[in-house]
């Protein structure tokens, strides 16, 4: 799984979903970076459900490639994660996942130099 330091914050609901009176603009931002949140978090989680709903190990990596080459307008991608964790992320098993890579690579699908990816298809 992937790891990252977490600070946690409780607040009250009813503080969250009522305005407050004086309309200050430390509640109007925290209701537009709060929605962004929300919103961000909900794209994260429909992509991983779209990946982990591909069958074969092949077809999870090139949906997740498209969905990096997409995001970045580009053929040519950095993967963001470890190989574990993208393992993990993916819900395969590593070294099946690195041989796979190699059947890309073989088949002309990508070229491959440390974490960089380049598209050919």
């Amino acid at each position: 799984s992937i790891k990252k330091n977490t600070k946690v914050l409780f607040m009250l609901y009813e503080n969250v979903i009522t305005r407050c009176k004086k309309t200050c603009s430390f509640h109007n931002e925290l209701y537009s970076k709060m929605s962004d949140m929300i919103l961000n978090k909900v794209i994260e989680l429909n992509t991983r459900i779209e990946l982990l709903t591909k069958r074969t190990t092949r077809d999870k990596l090139l949906s997740y490639f498209d969905i990096l080459s997409s995001n970045r307008l580009s053929k040519t991608i950095t993967i963001p994660l470890s190989y574990t964790d993208l393992a993990d992320y993916l819900s395969v098993d590593r070294s099946a996942m690195t041989r796979e890579l190699g059947h890309l690579i073989e088949d002309g699908f990508i070229i491959k130099e440390g974490n960089k990816i380049k598209l050919l298809y």
